[in-house]
């Protein structure tokens, strides 16, 4: 591992799981950090998410050689410009956000003249805050890294040795592709959780609250997608429109089909939809990115 030197722009859970699995996994690795949320460096402080929490971005830039910003899509560019004086021209810029090209539009404007290469760990929990973030976050999760065409092969390859030694998977993907990809499995799941639990909080009066009193294990998990940091959600959507417009039409076409055969009676239909999509579930369980056990293997207090 080359760095010697991460700052870690953004404490929430993303930023302070960083902060805490380069504890944990690279000890030798120094660890600074800040938070625009005086609030949340307090708390910070008090968790030891890193081993320095800085009141100011530049404070926590000086000297890094690796600056990996962890802040929603919409403030990538601000946090960057806000850092910028401080941060050494030879420091590797990168991020963990979920759609690719608008923050490397956002940070290459904004850090003109760096070596910027994004990366996505795919991790993450419904919880936000400093208080979220843990050291094991990574293990065994994907982390999508997204180099530019033109790139400097020797950051990439210290880049993907970082996040393989906090315990992630690498995959090299090109960006446009990845915010294709991330519109399917992540941002339009979100989208329909938002949805549907809006839906049920709007039949609430009529119901008489029935719909959060006997909420069965669907619509409990739907409710726990749709409890994830609304401001980060607000901007990925916006970051990433036009893929996730695609993939929405596309599932709005799906949708309309089912409706079609429930409303007809087409029960072959129905159970060949439903067998195949059991077969994808089973698949993400062998390639081990989710729990197989009964009720996604949580204890009987957690259900």
């Amino acid at each position: 591992m080359s760095f010697s030197h991460v700052a870690i722009i953004g404490l929430g859970l993303q930023g302070g799981s960083i902060g805490l699995a380069v504890q944990c996994f690279l000890p030798h690795v120094r660890t600074t950090g800040y938070d625009a949320d005086p609030a949340t460096r307090v708390r910070a402080r008090e968790r030891g998410l890193v081993h320095e929490v800085c009141d100011t971005s530049q404070d926590a830039v000086r000297q890094c050689d690796l600056v990996i910003f962890c802040v929603p899509p919409g403030a990538m560019g601000d946090a960057a410009r806000e850092a910028a004086p401080a941060l050494p021209k030879d420091a590797l810029v990168s991020d963990v956000g979920s759609c690719k090209q608008s923050i490397a539009k956002a940070l290459g404007e904004a850090l003109p003249g760096y070596t910027v290469i994004l990366a996505h760990p795919v991790a993450g929990t419904e919880h936000s805050g400093p208080d979220a973030g843990f050291a094991s976050l990574f293990r065994n999760r994907w982390c999508i890294v997204t180099p530019p065409e033109a790139t400097n092969l020797l950051k990439l390859t210290e880049l993907v040795a970082f996040w393989e030694a906090l315990g992630a998977n690498v995959e090299i993907m090109d960006a446009v592709h990845h915010d294709l990809v991330l519109a399917v499995t992540s941002h339009l799941p979100h989208l329909i959780a938002y949805t549907i639990v809006g839906t049920a909080s709007d039949l609430e009066d009529v119901t008489e609250s029935e719909v959060i009193k006997y909420s069965a294990g669907g619509f409990r998990d739907f409710t726990r997608i749709a409890a994830s940091d609304p401001i980060m959600w607000r901007d990925v959507f916006l970051a990433n429109r036009d893929a996730v417009l695609t993939m929405l039409q596309r599932f709005t076409e799906d949708l309309t089909a089912l409706q079609r055969a429930i409303r007809v009676g087409d029960e072959q239909t129905l159970f060949d939809h439903f067998t195949r999509t059991r077969a994808i579930r089973r698949s993400i369980i062998e390639e081990g990115q989710d729990d197989g056990r009964p009720d996604f293997g949580r204890s009987d207090h957690e259900a």
